[in-house]
């Protein structure tokens, strides 16, 4: 068994999908594996290559997706490359199926690569759709809003592009923690991301830890509008989760009712 290996990126991804498939003309596609890096348990018998991204690879991955098998397919292994758990093996063998099946690859939900790629894009796409929602911003001293999030799987890229379009004139960051990832957005520039040194983190972490207005403002009337007789922490769990909220500005001081007259 030849085992293909990259690092966990979607240029990386597609280069070891295109050099696994060119391998696997005469090899056989049953006789290779692919697996994201880091390799946790490497197997005694099995032949481990390396790939290092291409981009003329990935973009012909990616050219081949749209145009051989359908956009909606495009979007399923994009969404599913960012979840948290290896899906680079379940990305091939479903591109196997859609290249003979072609557009209605993405309907055989009978197949379980199909399925489990649809359950994982299920999972990365709610989760952008949570922290669209949840994604809190502090200000720094100068003047540049810095936001964090934990997420589970590798979503702060596509939860910046909604910030990218409300504040296209400002200068923010959202960071990663979990990963050290962080996505910087220059006032009036494209976005783009970057790795963080733990220097980097460490200094930046100190960001929810300093005062400004904004979120003073946001505790202020968080605590102002709440209503005492009508908690429900229960249901509160269930729509804002606790692993959530460790960056949330409104749950981590509320002001006193001294402080609000």
């Amino acid at each position: 068994m030849r085992v293909f290996t990259c690092a966990d990126r979607w240029e990386d991804m597609a280069s070891c999908i295109y050099d696994a498939w060119a391998w696997a003309l005469t090899g056989g596609h049953d006789r290779l594996r692919l697996e994201k890096e880091p390799v946790l348990q490497a197997t005694l018998f099995d032949e481990y290559v390396h790939i290092e991204p291409d981009a003329v690879k990935a973009e012909k991955v990616m050219r081949s997706v749209w145009h051989k098998i359908s956009p909606e397919a495009y979007h399923l292994i994009s969404y599913a490359s960012l979840y948290r758990e290896d899906m680079l093996d379940e990305i091939y063998r479903f591109l196997r199926l859609g290249f003979s099946a072609g557009g209605r690859a993405t309907a055989m939900l009978t197949d379980p690569h199909v399925m489990r790629l649809m359950e994982a894009s299920r999972n990365v796409t709610n989760e952008i759709h949570y922290f669209r929602e949840f994604a809190r911003f502090d200000q720094m001293a100068d003047g540049v809003l810095v936001s964090h999030i934990e997420p589970k799987n590798q979503v702060v890229y596509p939860v910046s592009e909604h910030f990218a379009d409300r504040m296209p004139s400002l200068s923010w960051m959202m960071i990663d923690d979990r990963r050290r990832l962080a996505v910087v957005h220059p006032a009036d520039e494209p976005s783009y991301l970057r790795e963080l040194t733990g220097e980097e983190t460490a200094l930046l972490a100190q960001s929810e830890q300093e005062s400004d207005a904004y979120s003073d403002l946001w505790q202020t009337f968080f605590s102002a509008t709440a209503i005492p007789q009508r908690e429900n922490p229960a249901c509160q769990r269930t729509h804002f989760p606790l692993w959530m909220r460790r960056h949330a500005t409104e749950f981590r001081r509320r002001p006193a009712r001294s402080d609000l007259i």
